[in-house]
């Protein structure tokens, strides 16, 4: 069966991919331009300010334990999927990606990067882009119900408002659902794409592997905010801090940014008030948090920079 792409639907298509990106990162300077003009620049300078090499070296420690773990949950899905990845490349990939993230706009073109260089570097992109979507929905998940999970163990009253924006989120996954089957085309490319996907994680093994490597994600991100309270000099009891943490991580993953800025401050300023640690607290450690985690991947510059002295050289030998 031929399928024929009117021009309308592709030239709109086009246009979206273009600008989505920057408009998800418009999305995020907004919300930062809201969170200075409700309570100025102080606590963004204060987490500025506050880094140490103390909190740098902590960072990048557990930003290497972190990207290890998601190169290590991406090789499981990608093997999954009959595509070829090693360790060596997973890592640096993933550092790319990463870093593409923090400075490009829009979140997540890091992840398109990544995906079809690996796609092309085994003829397979579609696949490819799969496993990194999967990859990606995964840790999401896993993320999703260990803050369910870390606010339920510290109890679910006493920090009402930060289970609202876990809520939230999860009522934004539903309805977007709902709304791509409502399409009887998206429906049908839906259960294609589910069946396809359904045997990256027909194992037990495959499941508990996916999980082990995003737990210790979420741990090591939660760890490196941590880490940035108490280099900005938050004092409060664990499991206050520990709640506030989550939120503001949680809300790291919201692809309306730009290099992660904005609604990480914003989710931060609220579950820090709501705990009663104070708006402006949140906003201080969020910017450390910031900071510490652009450091960090400071080795996914360095990726990206052999990759262009390598491209380059290969177009060198074309020509010659």
């Amino acid at each position: 069966m031929t399928v024929v792409t009117h021009p309308e639907t592709s030239s709109t298509a086009a246009r979206a991919a273009r600008w989505g990106p920057w408009i998800r990162a418009a999305i995020g300077v907004a919300i930062l331009a809201a969170i200075v003009a409700a309570v100025g620049a102080e606590p963004f300078v204060r987490g500025l300010t506050a880094v140490s090499p103390a909190a740098i070296g902590a960072a990048v420690v557990l930003a290497a334990a972190a990207t290890a773990a998601a190169a290590w949950r991406w090789r499981i899905l990608a093997g999954r999927m009959g595509l070829r990845l090693g360790w060596v490349e997973s890592i640096g990939a993933y550092y790319r990606s990463q870093f593409l993230n923090t400075v490009l706009p829009g979140g997540v073109v890091g992840d398109v990067h990544r995906a079809v260089v690996h796609g092309r570097s085994v003829d397979q992109v579609a696949q490819a882009a799969r496993a990194v979507a999967a990859e990606r929905t995964a840790g999401q998940a896993v993320q999703l119900v260990l803050a369910v999970g870390v606010l339920a163990a510290i109890g679910f009253s006493a920090y009402s408002p930060a289970m609202t924006v876990l809520l939230v989120s999860v009522v934004l996954a539903v309805v977007a659902l709902a709304i791509a089957a409502a399409n009887r085309r998206a429906r049908s490319a839906l259960r294609r794409e589910w069946a396809i996907l359904r045997g990256a994680f027909a194992t037990p093994g495959a499941v508990l592997g996916v999980v082990a490597a995003s737990t210790v994600v979420v741990v090591a991100h939660v760890a490196t905010f941590l880490v940035a309270c108490a280099a900005v000099g938050i004092e409060a009891p664990a499991e206050r801090i520990g709640a506030a943490a989550v939120v503001a991580v949680l809300a790291s993953s919201i692809p309306l940014s730009i290099g992660g800025w904005g609604p990480r401050e914003g989710a931060a300023a609220w579950a820090f008030g709501a705990v009663g640690l104070g708006a402006a607290a949140g906003l201080t450690a969020a910017t450390a948090y910031g900071v510490l985690a652009m450091i960090a991947l400071a080795p996914g510059a360095a990726v990206v920079a052999v990759s262009l002295v390598r491209r380059r050289r290969r177009a060198q030998e074309a020509v010659s």
